[in-house]
């Protein structure tokens, strides 16, 4: 299966999009959406349906705020979801970099150079981008405009690089063959993690799908860890002890091209903060939803890399604790 034209299409929005102000945004976006695009954003965004209200709730406040916009995408790859809400998806993961002019979400401008990191899944049925899911890192920006919304993080937040392979960018078709296998190791994982496999210790449990020097790319307010001894020690294991009550409530998209694949879901996860996750105290009764984007390298038959986006001002939220500046928090 070919999914050039989908690809295709999303280039070309992307490229309007570049090329947008905030007087003529509705117009680009109404050019390959169709007239009741379902669009998904992370806190404080929300869900929009249409051109005009994805434009008034995002683009044109992040247009005046931000100059010169250039995308810069790391990973770009398309494949058919087989899940409920199936059809053929196209993924784009990288940064939106800019002149920080002017206030965004109440977060002060820089007048330098910032860097919004993204991931966009794009669902294009019959020439038109009918569902998008756009999830970007606000408490990244917040940090590079000298504001810490958090009192710690286990692991490191970096300006985060695109895969060690550079070879994310899927412009042409790839091997089907490439795509099933990483499709086939992903949902290997996730049944790993859903059922909780204990193989002697969480290193033998990891080993079955990752390469022992992964790379686990993770938003801001718990970083960056490398190897499969400091991911356990900076990121698994204050999950699984910080937090309780583990749901999961499954993807809305899940899909492989070539080396590259990924999801999100919508929620995908429901927990409770029963200790200090993310340095913040729960209070040990709230459920709050965690909307996550998980992107994936496969190198042979194990995982190298995972870029993961998590919606945590939405998590956040549903705990009562807000951290953005100004009045959207």
């Amino acid at each position: 299966m070919s999914f050039r034209t989908e690809k295709s299409l999303v280039r070309d929005h992307f490229a309007a999009l570049e090329r947008a102000h905030p007087e003529t945004v509705v117009g680009i976006l109404s050019a390959r959406t169709s007239p009741d695009w379902l669009w998904r954003g992370v806190h404080p965004f929300q869900e929009q349906r249409g051109a005009a209200a994805v434009a008034d709730t995002f683009w044109q406040p992040f247009l005046r705020a931000m100059h010169a916009v250039q995308r810069r995408p790391d990973i770009f790859f398309a494949g058919r979801s087989e899940l409920a809400a199936g059809g053929v998806w196209v993924v784009q993961m990288g940064h939106l970099m800019g002149l920080f002019d002017a206030p965004f979400l109440g977060i002060p401008p820089t007048r330098r150079i910032a860097m919004l990191r993204y991931a966009e899944f794009n669902r294009v049925d019959d020439g038109r981008i009918v569902e998008t899911a756009f999830f970007c890192d606000l408490p990244h920006l917040m940090r590079q405009a000298g504001l810490d919304p958090f009192p710690e993080q286990t692991a490191q937040h970096l300006v985060q690089p695109g895969p060690r392979t550079h070879d994310g960018l899927l412009l042409a078709d790839a091997d089907p063959a490439e795509g099933a296998a990483t499709l086939a190791l992903i949902e290997t994982m996730i049944g790993d993690i859903n059922t909780r496999t204990r193989l002697d210790g969480p290193e033998r449990e990891l080993a079955r799908c990752w390469h022992d020097d992964m790379v686990w790319w993770g938003p801001e307010g718990i970083g960056a860890t490398y190897t499969i001894p400091r991911y356990i020690a900076q990121h698994q294991r204050p999950f699984r002890e910080e937090l309780s009550g583990r749901t999961f409530n499954g993807h809305v998209a899940r899909l492989a091209e070539g080396f590259y694949g990924g999801f999100f879901g919508w929620p995908n996860l429901t927990l409770t903060n029963t200790g200090r996750y993310l340095g913040l105290d729960g209070d040990g009764t709230t459920r709050a939803d965690m909307r996550v984007v998980d992107l994936y390298r496969r190198d042979g038959d194990k995982l190298a890399e995972n870029w993961i986006f998590i919606d945590v001002l939405h998590f956040l939220h549903m705990q009562g604790v807000d951290v953005l500046p100004g009045p959207a928090g």
